[in-house]
């Protein structure tokens, strides 16, 4: 077991704050009252602002030699000055948390949202073990999943509102901010056996206001046959319902990336376009004028699916440079330049179907470390770069016998993370 805290399973549902209560009504003995009380006094000796990882996942036991999905859970690597610790929640109304985000308003950030899947259920989780049920919905077809979301003042009214896409019938939706704490969903899209697997914020145009990309396909096809794809826009702000930005073809994306590389203020959009079988996967990038068949292509790598893309300055050179996160192949470095970018294998030893990745500078050295979930190695990583090479450590290992699919990771302080665990 590695340093730092764990709370077995059957305390999942226990929150520190249910210390006296579970004293009372549970036939425990001396000694699993004070492993107990230590985790609960641990949990609370964190400080707030320490930064947190968050893990959303799908966890699945074996039974009867079949893979059975567990209730949905969200895992939390919190970074202190004795090591990370390890904890997480469980949702029994979900199989899958596809998206877990902090949520806030400019600087204050409140809380935790998470994405369920069968149940599909936005849910915001509050540090005071309150939780709000923002969006659910059963979208008539065969399942539902609340599969990604993003948030961003979208309205350009100051308030932070949910851009949202589901697993099933192609929906794409805001839920928006109205009065106190209450939220409204505002459908932008709907389609008919049609999944969206991504969204993303940001303004290839520089005109200030907030678009949302979202990259709807057919029901996914896992043979390697060809399956037809593309990247469309929404502009809420300006009224303006969807426009085909990327025509794949024969191909399809389910991972797309806006930010600003080149430095000039506005952002562009890069597609990881997968593999038809025998092929290997194209990351293309698309400028506000660029015709929706003719993106360009500036790598390609050795492998089917590439289903992350993270953005960050590794060197501390001032720019960013964009890491790919492959299915099997590993993990590449690609930095920017004119034609084709350079590429970089950084770890061949790390793999998984989503390949879950985050570049974040938190020991503020103005370099940004790789965080990784390397599912088929049962590994959550860290990978910095000295200059000359890449090193790496396990910041979490886990020896329970589970089997697991990380769907992201991303940041959070401690002081807004959910109680209960």
């Amino acid at each position: 077991m590695p340093p730092g805290l764990y709370i077995p399973g059957w305390l999942a549902v226990v929150s520190c704050a249910n210390m006296w209560t579970l004293r009372q009504h549970v036939a425990l003995t001396i000694i699993a009252v004070a492993v107990i009380t230590s985790a609960c006094d641990r949990i609370a000796a964190i400080p707030d602002d320490a930064p947190s990882l968050l893990l959303a996942l799908a966890v699945l036991d074996t039974q009867d030699g079949a893979p059975r999905p567990l209730p949905a859970r969200l895992g939390i690597l919190t970074q202190t000055a004795d090591g990370w610790h390890h904890r997480f929640i469980e949702d029994s109304d979900s199989n899958v948390f596809h998206k877990a985000l902090s949520y806030g308003t400019g600087d204050e950030i409140t809380g935790v949202l998470t994405l369920g899947g069968t149940e599909a259920v936005v849910k915001l989780w509050g540090p005071d073990v309150s939780i709000q049920r923002l969006w659910e919905a059963d979208f008539g077809g065969p399942f539902s999943r609340m599969r990604d979301a993003e948030v961003g003042d979208i309205y350009g009214d100051g308030n932070a509102s949910i851009a949202v896409a589901t697993h099933d019938q192609g929906v794409v939706a805001v839920i928006r901010p109205s009065g106190v704490e209450g939220f409204t969903v505002h459908e932008l899209d709907r389609e008919p056996d049609t999944v969206v697997h991504e969204i993303e914020l940001g303004d290839l145009d520089g005109d200030g206001v907030v678009e949302i990309y979202a990259t709807p396909t057919a029901p996914n096809q896992v043979d390697g046959t060809a399956q037809p794809g593309k990247v469309v826009r929404y502009v809420p702000g300006e009224d303006e319902g969807r426009v085909l930005v990327a025509d794949l073809g024969l191909r399809h994306a389910k991972e797309i990336l806006v930010d600003d590389l080149d430095g000039d203020g506005r952002d562009e959009l890069y597609v990881s376009v997968e593999a038809v079988s025998g092929g290997k996967v194209e990351i293309r990038r698309y400028l506000t004028e660029t015709d929706p068949s003719a993106g360009e292509v500036v790598a390609t790598l050795d492998d089917q699916l590439c289903r992350f893309l993270t953005v960050g300055d590794v060197d501390g050179d001032g720019t960013k440079e964009m890491v790919a996160a492959t299915m099997r192949s590993g993990l590449w470095l690609l930095r920017p330049g004119a034609g084709k970018w350079s590429t970089e294998l950084i770890d061949d030893d790390s793999s998984g179907f989503e390949h879950a990745s985050i570049l974040l500078d938190l020991d503020g050295d103005g370099r940004a470390e790789l965080y990784v979930a390397s599912d088929d190695q049962h590994q959550v990583r860290r990978y910095m770069y000295d200059g000359t090479g890449w090193g790496r450590d396990v910041i979490w290992e886990y020896d329970d016998g589970l089997a697991r699919f990380t769907w992201n990771i991303t940041l959070a302080p401690a002081g807004v993370l959910p109680a209960g665990s």
